[in-house]
């Protein structure tokens, strides 16, 4: 599919049902019959959160064992009917993804890095003995939802439309196998800025009571188990004063990995060099993370992988050598940690406020997503 092809999507007034030009005849559409007007929209979007308001439409492909993937359709946004024995409600088959459009200076529309993002989904998708879905056809679905409902992406300072893709097990049968029936479906919801106003260090509680993932297990998929197995972490990590857990290993409970559901990175040799943990199969390979590996070094940084213990974490901060640390997902794209508490203590990183390297990757970051900036690695995906 072209950047024509994408950029030709349908319009308030194209007809409710029919092929759409966008994903080249992959995702036929059946525009909602009753979507909401500009001012209902406009309300909702003036305080819309984060998952709680979401467009008019929705996509929806399913699979199964003797078609593959078909009957793939953007329709109006709607409750889903699922039997009481669908195995995703009995053995978890769910897996899930997270990308983002961003309002571009001229009114148009971009999407970040959204094949980086199909192909973790199929990733996970292998992980759990779910069935790949074509690239072209996760691309596809996101270039008809983000044309369909592009009225919804913001144009408020931080603010954007997100993405949530995910696909669960569908077949009606309680037995302990993959399934033989699955539903990708594609939702969207205007979000706020992770941090509106001025960016706020976060404090981190360092668990070494609870794990989130073990080599070998589903640590590098992002499936619904892992989130769910995190719950009671992040509690405790509220009940210790504190915004987020950051994970450890799982063997020694020593070596640093997540802060919750983001990378982690850390500052050292005096703002010149990056550290964040090496993927070992129990951290989640994040699109942020990955880019940063790439931006980083373009703003003349040095970037390594490679391991960190809690301890050195706790030394580096004391003698200096570790002046900043963030961390980075989708959600909240940069999140400096200003403060870290333990079961052996507490210390601060730097003055525990955001760092000038965290800020300035940051607003990098930023300027390329919302096209104030050259987008040297050709990442946004421009959509209308």
């Amino acid at each position: 599919m072209t950047a024509t092809q994408t950029a030709a999507g349908p319009g308030p007034g194209d007809s409710p049902v029919g092929t759409s030009p966008i994903g080249a005849g992959l995702i036929s559409v059946e525009l909602s019959g009753t979507p909401r007007s500009a001012d209902e929209r406009a309300a909702l979007m003036a305080d819309p959160g984060f998952g709680r308001v979401h467009t008019d439409h929705m996509v929806a492909v399913r699979w199964t064992a003797d078609a593959g993937w078909h009957d793939a359709k953007l329709t109006a946004y709607r409750p889903l009917e699922l039997d009481p024995s669908a195995m995703v409600l009995h053995y978890g088959q769910a897996i899930f993804e997270g990308l983002k459009a961003y309002r571009q200076p001229d009114g148009g529309v971009a999407v970040f890095r959204a094949e980086e993002n199909a192909k973790r989904f199929n990733r996970s998708a292998h992980r759990l003995a779910m069935p790949e879905l074509p690239v072209e056809l996760f691309t596809a679905a996101v270039d008809a939802l983000v044309a369909t409902d592009r009225e919804w992406v913001p144009s408020a300072e931080g603010q954007s439309l997100y993405l949530r893709p995910f696909m669960i097990a569908t077949e009606a049968q309680v037995g302990m196998r993959p399934a033989q029936e699955y539903l990708f479906l594609l939702i969207a919801f205007p979000v706020t800025p992770f941090f509106p106003g001025e960016v706020k260090p976060v404090t981190v509680w360092l668990s070494d009571e609870y794990v989130r993932a073990a080599v070998g297990g589903t640590g590098e998929a992002k499936c619904a188990g892992n989130y769910a197995g995190s719950l009671l972490a992040q509690r405790q990590a509220a009940e210790k004063g504190c915004d987020q857990v950051v994970w450890l290993d799982a063997v020694e409970r020593r070596w640093v990995e997540e802060m919750g559901g983001m990378n982690l990175f850390f500052v050292l040799d005096g703002g010149k060099r990056l550290l964040t943990p090496a993927l070992t199969g129990t951290l989640l390979p994040g699109v942020v993370r990955d880019s940063l590996l790439a931006l980083a070094p373009e703003l003349g940084f040095t970037v390594e992988e490679g391991r960190l213990s809690k301890e050195e974490w706790r030394k580096g901060c004391e003698d200096g050598s570790i002046s900043e640390v963030f961390a980075c997902g989708t959600a909240a794209v940069l999140a400096p940690v200003g403060r870290a508490r333990s079961a052996s203590g507490d210390w601060t990183v730097g003055d525990g406020s955001a760092g000038e390297v965290t800020m300035r990757l940051r607003g990098a970051l930023l300027d390329l997503q919302y096209g104030r900036a050259a987008d040297p690695f050709g990442w946004m995906r421009r959509i209308v």
